[in-house]
């Protein structure tokens, strides 16, 4: 016996593919026996697996769970959730030694897939290959496991409200936020959520519906924040948290209805936790604004720059010992009386705890920060056999003159009134740009140096693709 997933399917940090043509209930069993074998042969017995809204989810389920057991793991089934939920379940409880979510996250609802925990840590990449090789080799172990189901929801919200813990009732009591679910997984536990916080709040499309009938749920296409803008003005709130359809990204927006985009989250969740844990390293990705860095120097901490992916990141907080992370896209990581895994629900308690212990309204806090002019994210479709060449290309061009590069993760330019990125999507076979600049002028300089690099290699910036 063994199973041969279609090659598009295994990705960087998740498997996901569409279903019933990349992706169905033969590969769902087979995830299951081979990451269950892997598990036992680590020492491991017990996984947590939980799914999100999606209409294909629950026999995905179904058939993952068939692949555990056989491979003698027990399996605790948590059920319909946000992901972070999942997350939640594996690293409160010593007797789980991994966790697999069923979800598609923000891709389009005939879409799914499924992110996994392994003993503590992400499994993604390597472990993603071996995990293709050895279910293609038929390398299974055999078992009989258990299965139990553990409602775990009430337990989980819980948690979260410790994050107010300490913090004066007052200034939380006169809070009037506006949350949008967007028919995502993180549904029902927001709705268990706003009811246990003080404060007075107003939510939108709390009920799971996979075919996601009011807006796509990516809170970080500013298109689909129109509804919670709409609520926010409206009513006249403090401000506005969004999420992805499985929970672990977080948008928001002010009272004035402006964007708050990740990398400005983090500078507010910065500044908040700084004030007791001076020198700190805070983890941003390569996409985040230089004023960031700053700020993050500003409040007396370490900034340090990372690798764009969620799993890169959780790997590299573990590695430095990091309280605090995040991305661009939404993922926030707290380590600090957390568990430093990727969650949009418990990023929302927090915003409301940075802006009472700072003594600002999150629209204040927004207000503060310096006002720099930037590129949206700019994907084109360059060839997979090309992409990384590309990138190698315009470092080794550059390593010849004076210019400021980091190669961290592709090639990030600095100036002295800006910088620019072109980097390599490891999930899609485009490359990913984007530029800053504290002038209309120095940003067109700046696009114009990625246009160039590009043309170099024989590429051009065309129609932006999406996620």
């Amino acid at each position: 016996m063994s199973h041969t997933f279609d090659p598009t399917v295994l990705r960087e940090y998740d498997i996901r593919g569409i279903i019933g043509e990349t992706l169905g209930a033969e590969d769902a069993r087979a995830i299951g026996r081979t990451f269950g074998s892997m598990l036992v042969e680590e020492g491991g017995s017990r996984v947590a697996v939980g799914y999100d809204g999606r209409v294909s989810s629950p026999m995905l389920e179904h058939a993952l769970v068939e692949g555990l057991t056989a491979a003698g793991c027990d399996v605790v089934r948590i059920g319909l959730g946000a992901t972070p939920m999942l997350y939640y379940a594996e690293a409160s409880d010593d007797d789980v030694h991994g966790g697999i979510q069923i979800t598609g996250s923000h891709n389009p609802p005939n879409y799914n897939g499924f992110k996994m925990v392994f003993q503590g840590r992400p499994f993604f990449g390597a472990d993603i290959q071996e995990l293709g090789r050895r279910s293609a080799a038929g390398e299974w172990t055999d078992g009989a496991g258990d299965v139990t189901d553990r409602a775990i929801m009430d337990e989980y919200v819980a948690r979260m409200l410790t994050a107010l813990d300490g913090i004066d009732t007052s200034s939380l009591e006169s809070m009037r936020i506006g949350w949008d679910a967007g028919n995502g997984a993180a549904g029902p536990a927001l709705e268990k959520l706003v009811a246990g916080l003080p404060g007075e709040h107003h939510v939108l499309y709390t009920e799971v519906d996979g075919n996601f009938p009011n807006h796509h749920p990516d809170p970080t296409v500013e298109e689909n924040l129109s509804d919670l803008k709409s609520l926010v003005s409206a009513k006249s709130l403090d401000f506005g948290v969004a999420f992805d359809g499985d929970g672990d990204r977080i948008g928001a927006i002010d009272g004035e209805g402006r964007v708050i985009w990740g990398d400005q989250l983090l500078m507010i969740y910065a500044e908040d936790l700084l004030v007791t844990r001076k020198g700190a390293t805070i983890i941003a990705d390569v996409k985040a604004s230089r004023a960031l860095y700053d700020h993050v120097a500003t409040c007396g901490g370490k900034p340090l720059m990372w690798k764009t992916g969620h799993s890169l990141i959780k790997s590299k907080m573990k590695e430095t010992g990091s309280p605090l992370a995040g991305e661009m896209s939404g993922h926030v990581f707290f380590a600090d009386d957390y568990y430093g895994f990727d969650d949009a629900l418990y990023a929302g308690v927090r915003l409301m705890a940075a802006a009472a212990r700072l003594g600002k309204s999150v629209t204040q806090l927004r207000s503060d920060m310096p006002q720099m002019i930037n590129t949206p994210e700019m994907r084109f479709q360059v060839d997979e056999s090309r992409k990384f060449a590309a990138i190698e290309e315009v470092k080794d061009r550059l390593s010849g003159t004076d210019a400021d590069v980091n190669g961290t993760d592709g090639v990030r330019v600095n100036t002295s009134d800006g910088w620019w990125l072109l980097r390599a999507s490891n999930t899609q076979d485009v490359l990913v740009a984007r530029a800053e600049s504290d002038s209309e002028e120095g940003l067109e300089r700046l696009v114009g140096q990625i246009d160039e690099q590009l043309k170099l290699s024989g590429l051009e910036r065309g129609e932006s693709v999406g996620h």
